[in-house]
């Protein structure tokens, strides 16, 4: 008879104890993933720059280029501060400004680099 209370007393216990804590992670608020990285991520932080981050660039097929910059959208020929922008390619943006050219790259610590095998290069010699 214990052991029935026992259990009787404990279960409505556990529920209780594992609604409160599901209730508590749905509270809690999600991360957007495609939003990017806080400014605590980047060395000296977002604005030591001026604020000047690429973080996307569009090349329509009909229309002028435009890129986002620093959050803002700009359009090819438009201005970032005293900046403006002078061309849009698939990974960065040129702004030119009274301090000459500035360029912006989307992943400025990443370098391309073609990989070129043995047979390729013996078939581009021929």
């Amino acid at each position: 008879m214990a052991d029935d209370m026992m259990r009787r007393g404990v279960f409505p216990l556990f529920c209780g104890a594992a609604l409160a804590a599901a209730a508590s992670v749905a509270a809690a608020p999600l991360a957007d993933p495609t939003q990017p990285p806080s400014a605590a991520a980047y060395p000296g932080g977002v604005g030591s720059d001026g604020g000047r981050r690429l973080t996307s660039v569009v090349l329509p097929n009909a229309g002028r280029p435009a890129a986002v910059i620093g959050g803002q959208l700009v359009p090819l020929g438009g201005k970032v501060g005293d900046a403006r922008l002078v061309r849009v390619t698939e990974n960065e943006a040129v702004l030119a400004g009274p301090d000459g050219r500035e360029r912006l790259f989307l992943t400025p610590d990443v370098t391309k680099k073609m990989n070129v095998t043995k047979a390729a290069a013996r078939r581009n010699k021929e």
